[in-house]
């Protein structure tokens, strides 16, 4: 079942009276199922720490996120870790693999953590591995892969879960120019393709456009919001096909 993530009057504050730091000031936001949002602004706008509460990563000081049903700073930590799982996907700036690991086992790791066999969960793995092009490349680790193809095996690692929502936190700041417009589109054709919605933390318009919605940041508020028209149409992935 799809279902929009939806924040309400987010405040998050750190410290006290004089000294308070008011990282977000009474955000409120809809995302809605297969979109596209970049939350762009500067260092220390409040995106990050945005991010993290539509994740579930923190609790806000104040205000909601409701996520099919359920506010998630109501649920226990047990809960949200889960929900991290399963519900939600992660693509970070580093791709944050384990060098130890083979690529399949790294985008298998989540399901393996759910609870899913591991001849599953690498069968799954691997034909997300196949889908953005790292066919014959299962067993390198990330030691042995371009910048650009560890990016993509953490795609396919955000993606396994078959989640609802994908949170990529400047997932092109440590690649070229080149190589980060390649995973963009890897990535933004991806999550369409399988109807997960998906949110975008960059500093740079370039990273935004590639999203179908942009909001900006500064001193932690929303200052202003955009549509964009022209992203491209990426060719459709079943994923019930690698489950």
């Amino acid at each position: 079942m799809t279902s929009p993530l939806v924040a309400s009057d987010l405040v998050q504050t750190y410290g006290e009276g004089s000294t308070a730091t008011h990282a977000l000031a009474g955000v409120s936001l809809t995302v809605a199922p297969g979109e596209s949002l970049a939350i762009m602004g500067p260092s220390g706008s409040g995106k990050t720490t945005l991010l993290h509460c539509l994740a579930g990563v923190i609790s806000p000081t104040a205000g909601s996120v409701v996520w099919r049903g359920a506010d998630l700073a109501a649920l226990g930590d047990r809960r949200r870790t889960a929900l991290r799982r399963t519900d939600f996907g992660f693509v970070f700036q580093s791709g944050q693999l384990l060098p130890e690991l083979p690529a399949v086992e790294n985008a298998a790791l989540p399901l393996m953590l759910a609870g899913t066999s591991r001849v599953e969960a690498t069968r799954v793995a691997a034909a997300w591995l196949a889908h953005l092009d790292l066919a014959g490349m299962e067993r390198r680790r990330p030691g042995e892969l371009s910048g650009g193809q560890a990016q993509r095996v953490a795609i396919a690692r955000a993606l396994a879960t078959a989640p609802g929502v994908v949170f990529a936190d400047e997932p092109t700041g440590a690649l070229d120019q080149a190589t980060g417009a390649d995973v963009l589109n890897v990535l933004t054709g991806a999550t369409r393709s399988t109807g997960a919605a998906l949110v975008v933390v960059t500093h740079d318009e370039a990273v935004a456009r590639h999203c179908s919605r942009m909001v900006t940041m500064r001193d932690g508020r929303i200052t202003g919001a955009y549509v964009h028209h022209d992203t491209a149409d990426q060719p459709a992935y079943d994923p019930q096909a690698a489950r």
